[in-house]
């Protein structure tokens, strides 16, 4: 089994509604996302999936949350912009993408350098 990881950032506002404390107030994170996919075989490359492909895709997925207010966005209609929940909205993305035979293993976001949530979509 192979796996890589990439990791990229984004910048956003949220709010938690129903939280007892202050993340109930508008306030902001620069996150940090690690992407982690593997699997069984390489292409003719030698290669699981091209790095260039994999950050490609998953900063197209993170370029529909910078720099908003994740309580506004669609993805987020019927659930709060929780880490857990932002980190299986972007597995369930990046999962639709074309990685040369490769899954999702694991989505990590880092909302502070000293707390994350991981979200690992069921093979």
């Amino acid at each position: 089994m192979y796996e890589l990881v990439v990791e990229r950032h984004f910048s956003a506002a949220h709010f938690l509604p129903n939280y007892p404390g202050p993340c109930s107030r508008l306030h902001g994170h620069n996150f940090i996302v690690r992407a982690y996919v593997r699997g069984e075989r390489l292409e003719a490359s030698g290669m699981l999936v091209d790095f260039g492909v994999l950050k490609k895709a998953l900063l197209g997925i993170l370029e529909e949350l910078d720099h908003h207010s994740l309580n506004e966005l669609p993805a987020f209609a019927a659930q709060a912009p929780t880490t857990e929940n932002i980190a299986y909205w972007i597995a369930q993305e990046l999962g639709k993408c074309d990685l040369s035979g490769a899954h999702v293993h694991k989505i990590e976001v880092w909302e502070t350098p000293g707390q994350a949530a991981a979200y690992y979509p069921i093979d």
